[in-house]
């Protein structure tokens, strides 16, 4: 099994089964580790709380769940005009700590604070040290100015956050991602609840029953090509066509 057999020292954490969530909430706990978080996408579950204010982890499960089938992307025709000229420079894991700093960073207008914390950076980047989280990054010339994180497990991509610090920078970069998810074989992208940013290019509402379905069926599944190696072939192809 691909989720539990490559990662070393890794001691499975059981949540309570999301179906008994009340009101989306599935546990309540005092710590956050690497193993509390890597078992949590196993059972369809994420942290989402304000350590700033003091808050404890939460452990969520909503009902619906907000999802993109990479085959239902949607690539509007202004962004795609876009990625033909893009000035901007793409890559994939080549600065995560970066990425997940700027997107807790990241000023957002209906946002009072960030849930992504520093325990939260933390975990996050033992994940990917661990080959299971991922960025993607957007340079202009030597600074980062876009990008998004987000955790792979089998065929389902969780997406956490993204950025943006100039002109369709995390848009051009998640339509690019999707492109090599899908070429890759990924089947889902997790994006939690509801944004009408990802509304426009193509994710919709299911139920909860049906994500834990698909979850199951999905995780165990490996990518049929190198995500990282299928991403810099679209980035390439992209400015050629």
């Amino acid at each position: 099994m691909e989720t539990l057999s490559s990662q070393r020292n890794f001691q499975p954490i059981i949540f309570p089964h999301p179906e008994e969530a009340h009101q989306g909430v599935v546990a309540i706990t005092h710590e956050l580790t690497r193993d509390m978080l890597y078992s949590a996408y196993l059972q369809g579950i994420f942290p989402w709380f304000n350590q700033e204010a003091g808050e404890p982890v939460v452990w969520w499960s909503p009902d619906p769940r907000f999802v993109l089938f990479p085959q239902e992307f949607h690539l509007p025709k202004r962004l795609k005009r876009f990625l033909h000229h893009s000035p901007y420079h793409y890559t994939m894991d080549k600065a995560f700590q970066q990425v997940i700093t700027s997107c807790a960073q990241v000023k957002r207008p209906d946002q009072d604070g960030t849930w992504i914390g520093p325990a939260m950076i933390d975990v996050y980047c033992q994940l990917f040290d661990w080959g299971v989280a991922h960025s993607v990054e957007v340079w202009k010339e030597e600074q980062l100015v876009g990008g998004l994180y987000g955790v792979r497990v089998g065929q389902i991509f969780f997406g956490e956050s993204m950025f943006s610090l100039e002109p369709d920078t995390s848009k051009s970069a998640f339509a690019h991602f999707v492109q090599a998810f899908r070429n890759c074989g990924g089947q889902l992208i997790d994006s939690q609840v509801y944004t009408s940013n990802l509304a426009r290019f193509g994710a919709r509402n299911i139920s909860r029953t049906a994500f834990l379905r698909l979850e199951k069926d999905f995780l165990t599944k490996s990518l049929t090509k190198n995500l990282q190696d299928e991403f810099i072939q679209v980035v390439n192809q992209s400015t050629t066509h």
